[in-house]
């Protein structure tokens, strides 16, 4: 047996602002994948999988509420008869890993799901994110909703806050020298410790006030300048995000990447941002010219996501 497949998702602009309703815009990148599967002999990763997947399904069983039901009893047979989920989406990167497998789940087993074929009304869209923000809690502590979302519709999302969410279209990509890549710090992010330092943060007026006046009107900016395909206004803004993360999101960026970030608001070859809660995984990174950024960066392992 083999599930459908659902894809990684990339949060290009609005972590942490979504948590307090501003905007964000993500994308599926189809690079890293997974899929619902079952063998009779299960070793090392799948077994993993399949005992993570049996702990999901007591979760599941315990939930109270009247979002969404689920087959639990075909569930529990499937996980029984060695059912595990085989992904290539790196754990702890910030693209998404139990997103996708919160998708294959609600795809699978929920017995009155919104498909993706029907006509998504903003209620629906709605229903399904808060469906998918409990779901995914399991994994989290707290959840937006918006990886499994993205996975499971696997079209952009544009978030203008948490009651008003809408699949959108981004421009086609062109074969110019700018880009939008990532940059892998090679150690793995815990998402829910990032989330409470963040937490704690809010509680100071002064993190409060530099959210709403700079990282939300930049966030909004670059996204702006994104869909209507603004490439030097959106750099501009980019760079103004790039150093207000670094002032203000420090323990969310790993230590070893301080300087190269600094590096790159001082040379311009590239402005880098957090790609989900940070604290490892990718780092987010703009350049107007990927080559003079792969240069610069040529210690380091880089992956394209998009280009301008």
């Amino acid at each position: 047996m083999k599930g459908p497949l659902f894809y990684a998702k990339i949060l290009l602009f609005g972590e942490y602002g979504i948590i307090k309703d501003s905007k964000g815009l993500a994308i599926p990148f189809n690079s890293y994948k997974g899929a619902l599967k079952t063998a009779h002999n299960l070793s090392g990763e799948a077994k993993k999988s399949n005992q993570n997947l049996n702990s999901f399904y007591e979760y599941l069983k315990e939930l109270d509420n009247d979002l969404v039901s689920f087959n639990l009893e075909s569930l529990k047979e499937d996980i029984s008869s060695g059912m595990y989920f085989d992904s290539s989406i790196p754990q702890g990167y910030g693209i998404g890993s139990s997103g996708a497998l919160v998708a294959s789940i609600y795809d699978k087993y929920a017995t009155d799901k919104i498909t993706v074929l029907e006509n998504l009304t903003r209620d629906k869209l709605i229903k399904l994110k808060a469906t998918f923000s409990m779901m995914e809690s399991f994994f989290h502590g707290k959840s937006s909703g918006l990886d499994p979302l993205n996975s499971y519709l696997s079209l952009p999302i544009l978030i203008n806050s948490k009651e008003n969410i809408e699949a959108t279209g981004i421009p086609s990509q062109k074969e110019g020298r700018g880009a939008v890549f990532l940059l892998d710090s090679e150690q793995v992010g815990e998402t829910e410790p990032m989330v409470n330092i963040f937490m704690n943060k809010m509680k100071n007026e002064g993190f409060r006030k530099m959210l709403n006046e700079e990282f939300v009107t930049y966030t909004d900016a670059c996204i702006e300048d994104f869909l209507k395909g603004n490439v030097s206004s959106l750099f501009g803004n980019v760079k103004k995000l790039s150093k207000v993360v670094l002032a203000n999101f420090k323990p969310m960026i790993p230590n070893a990447f301080h300087k190269v970030w600094e590096k790159g608001i001082q040379t311009n070859d590239y402005y880098l941002k957090l790609c989900g809660s940070g604290g490892g995984g990718y780092i987010l990174g703009f350049t107007e010219d990927y080559e003079k950024a792969k240069q610069s960066l040529k210690n380091y392992k880089l992956e394209i996501v998009y280009r301008f």
